[in-house]
C-alpha cells in the first residue's frame, strides 16, 4: 500500500531520478493503480456516478500512446484480500476514510477521489477489446509485478511508492512523471518523456545500504506495525528546513549495516515492551520486509503460454485452497471473474464498494444483496450453514453484516467444480430467476441489452425509495444515446464535481451496483447472457441532467439533436419492457 510521504520526499530530492526518452520496450503496468490514477487525474465526474464513455476513451488514448512508441504493455491487477489479514487494520481505516469523503462529496460537492462503481469493469473490458495482455493476481499484485519486470528486465509503471523499494533492474517509471499525453518525436521515432528511478540512486542520495531499504519501508509505513511511540523526526538532519519523519528515519538508518541490527535498535527505542510483544513486533516487521524479496515470476508463464500457477500456500485455518476449482483459477487469472470470488471462498467475506451518498441514506449495496446471495450459494453450495460477512457502511461506520447464501436448484444439484459444465439453459435460468424476469421478456432485444434491461426491471422492484418514471426515462435515454460524449457536451448543466441531487444519485447508484453484481453473477455462471459494454450504458452528468430536463418538460430540443429514430424506437421498446406486467415491475409514479 506504499510508504506514506515517500513520493513527496523524492520530489524534493530529484537526484534519485534520471530523465529518459521511453520507447520500444516491454512495460509491466500496475493496473489497479493505473485505474485510480487515470480516473482521478482526468477531471471526470465522480459525484454523479461516473463518466464511463469518457473513461473508456481515455484508456484507449493511453494504450494508443504506448503503441505509437512501440511499447508493449502487460497489465497486472490486484486479486483477492490478503489471507493473513495482516493489513486489515490499515485497510479498514482507509475504507472508513472513504465513507466520510463520500458523504462530504454528496453534501458539499468537490472531487474526493471516490471511484465510480463500474470503473474497474470498464477498464477490464476496454483492455480486452484492445487485446492488451492482462493478468489478475490471486492476492496483492506488487510482488508479482516486480518479479515479472525483473525477469524481463523491463521497467514498471506505477504511482505506488512500494515500487521505490523493490530492486528493479530496469527501474521504475513513476506515473506522475510519465508524459504519455504528449508523445514526442526524435527523427522518425516516437517516445514518451519520463523519469526513471533505481534504488541505487536512492541509496547514493540518502547514503544508506541497499539491503536496508525494506527495513526503511516497514518502519516508515503503517501496514504491518504501529510504531507511533517512535518519533522519527527527532533524527532529521539539523540543516533541514522542514524536517519530517522519513528524513529522520533515513538519517537514523545510516548508522546500520544489516537489517537485523536496525530491528534490534527499534526495540530499544520502543522502551519497555513485554517479551511476547517484542517477538510479535519482530515477526511482523520481518514478514513485511519479506514482501520486497522477489520470487520467480508466476506471470511470465501465463503471459507467454497461458499457464496458470497454483495458489500460494496459506494457513490451514484459512479456507482451503482446494475449494477453488481449476476453471475458476483460470477465469480469475484471465480477469474474467471478480477476485471477490476468492474472498467468499477462502475468507467467507465480501468487501463492498463505497459510493457517493448521504450518511443518512441506506447503503446502495442493500438493493443488490439478493443477487450476491445467489452468487454465494453457487460458491458455497456444499457449506449450507456458512454465512458470508459483507463489509459495508451503516451511516458513517464500517460494519460486517452476516448474510445467508441463497441456494438455487443448480447450487443444490451441482458442486462448484462442475458448475461450468451445466447446460446453458440451466445457467440462464439461475440468472433470470435472480433478476425476476422471463426469457420471453428479453427475446426482442439485442443480446447485449438483455442483461441491462433485466437489471433495470430488478432495480424498479427493489430500489428504495421506488424510482419514479422520470428516473427510468432518463436512465434509458442515456443508455440508448448513440453519441454519449456529444450528448454530454450538449447538456453541460452538471459540473462533474458539483453536489449531486441526493435522491437521484441514490437511485442511480442502486442501479449501478445491481448491474455490477448481475455482471459478476453472469460471469460466474459462464456468461449465459452476453456481457454488455458497460461504457455505453451510463454517463453520470448526462442522466442527471436528463432528469432535470424531464422535470422541466424541456427535453424536445435534446431529443431532436441527439436521438435518432432508431435509438428512439429502441428506447420505447426498453421502456415498454421495463414497465410491462411480464417483468413484474411495480407501478411507476
Amino acid at each position: 500500500m506504499g510508504v506514506q510521504g515517500l513520493a513527496t520526499l523524492l520530489d524534493n530530492n530529484q537526484g534519485v531520478y534520471k530523465d529518459v526518452k521511453f520507447r520500444k520496450s516491454k512495460l509491466v503496468v500496475d493496473g489497479t493503480n493505473l485505474i485510480y490514477l487515470l480516473y482521478y487525474n482526468s477531471g471526470l465526474d465522480q459525484n454523479h456516478g461516473g463518466e464511463y464513455a469518457a473513461f473508456e476513451a481515455l484508456i484507449e488514448r493511453f494504450i494508443a500512446a504506448l503503441r505509437t512508441c512501440e511499447v508493449t504493455p502487460y497489465v497486472v491487477l490486484d486479486g483477492g484480500s490478503d489471507l493473513t489479514d495482516k493489513k486489515l487494520e490499515t485497510v479498514t481505516k482507509r475504507i472508513e476514510s472513504q465513507i466520510k469523503k463520500a458523504h462530504q462529496a454528496a453534501v458539499s460537492g468537490g472531487a474526493k477521489n471516490i471511484l465510480p462503481p463500474l470503473a474497474k469493469l470498464v477498464f477490464k473490458q476496454t483492455l480486452a477489446r484492445l487485446e492488451v495482455p492482462v493478468a489478475q493476481c490471486f492476492g496483492e499484485a506488487d510482488q508479482e509485478i516486480a518479479a515479472l519486470a525483473s525477469e524481463w528486465n523491463c521497467p514498471v509503471l506505477s504511482g505506488d511508492s512500494d515500487f521505490y523499494i523493490f530492486d528493479l533492474p530496469a527501474g521504475l517509471l513513476p506515473f506522475c512523471y510519465f508524459r504519455w499525453k504528449n508523445v514526442k518525436q526524435d527523427g522518425s521515432q516516437s517516445f514518451i518523456s519520463c523519469k526513471t528511478y533505481h534504488i541505487s540512486r536512492f541509496c547514493n542520495v540518502f547514503k544508506i545500504q541497499q539491503k536496508l531499504l525494506p527495513t526503511f519501508a516497514v518502519l516508515g509505513g503503517n501496514d504491518y506495525v504501529n510504531l507511533q511511540r517512535i518519533s522519527w523526526t527527532q533524527f532529521a538532519p539539523s540543516y533541514s528546513k522542514t524536517p519530517n519523519r522519513l528524513e529522520g528515519l533515513l538519517c537514523w538508518l545510516k548508522g546500520f549495516q544489516q537489517p537485523q541490527e536496525a530491528l534490534e535498535a527499534v526495540l530499544e527505542l520502543m522502551g519497555e515492551v513485554r517479551e511476547n510483544s517484542k517477538a510479535e513486533l519482530l515477526k511482523n516487521l520481518s514478514e513485511g520486509m519479506e514482501e520486497y524479496q522477489l520470487p520467480s515470476s508466476s506471470l511470465k508463464g501465463f503471459f507467454l503460454s497461458g499457464m496458470v500457477p497454483l495458489f500460494p500456500a496459506v494457513k490451514e485455518e484459512v479456507g482451503s485452497i482446494h475449494q477453488v476449482p481449476d476453471w475458476i483459477r483460470l477465469q480469475l487469472r484471465q480477469a474474467r471473474l471478480t477476485p471477490d470470488v476468492l474472498d467468499v471462498l477462502l475468507l467467507k467475506r465480501m468487501s463492498l464498494s463505497v459510493t457517493v451518498g448521504h450518511k443518512d441514506q441506506p447503503s446502495v449495496n442493500l438493493t443488490s444483496r439478493p443477487l450476491r446471495q445467489v452468487m454465494y450459494g453457487l460458491l458455497l453450495g456444499e457449506q449450507r450453514s456458512v454465512q458470508v460477512k459483507e463489509r459495508d457502511r451503516e451511516g458513517l461506520k464500517l460494519t460486517f453484516i452476516p448474510v445467508k447464501p441463497t441456494f438455487s436448484r443448480i447450487a443444490q444439484e451441482r458442486r462448484l467444480n462442475s458448475l461450468n459444465e451445466a447446460n446453458l439453459s440451466e445457467r440462464l435460468q439461475v440468472l433470470l430467476e435472480a433478476l425476476g424476469v422471463t426469457e420471453a421478456t428479453l427475446n426482442d432485444l439485442l443480446p447485449e441489452l438483455r442483461l441491462p434491461v433485466a437489471v433495470t426491471c430488478y432495480w424498479l422492484r427493489r430500489a428504495q425509495p421506488p424510482p419514479d418514471l422520470k428516473l427510468l426515462k432518463a436512465l434509458l435515454l442515456g443508455m440508448t444515446n448513440e453519441n454519449v460524449l456529444r450528448a454530454r457536451e450538449d447538456l453541460q448543466g452538471e459540473h462533474p464535481h458539483g453536489k449531486p441531487d441526493l435522491v437521484v444519485a441514490h437511485a442511480f447508484n442502486q442501479w449501478q451496483v445491481c448491474l455490477r453484481d448481475s455482471i459478476q453473477l453472469n460471469q460466474l455462471l459462464g456468461f449465459p447472457l452476453p456481457e454488455p459494454d458497460v461504457a455505453r450504458l451510463y454517463q453520470g452528468t448526462l442522466v442527471h441532467q436528463l432528469v432535470k430536463k424531464l422535470e422541466e418538460n424541456s427535453l424536445d430540443e435534446f431529443l431532436m439533436s441527439n436521438q435518432s429514430a432508431d435509438s428512439m424506437e429502441l428506447y420505447n421498446k426498453m421502456l415498454s419492457i421495463a414497465r410491462g406486467p411480464v417483468a413484474s415491475c411495480r407501478p411507476l409514479i
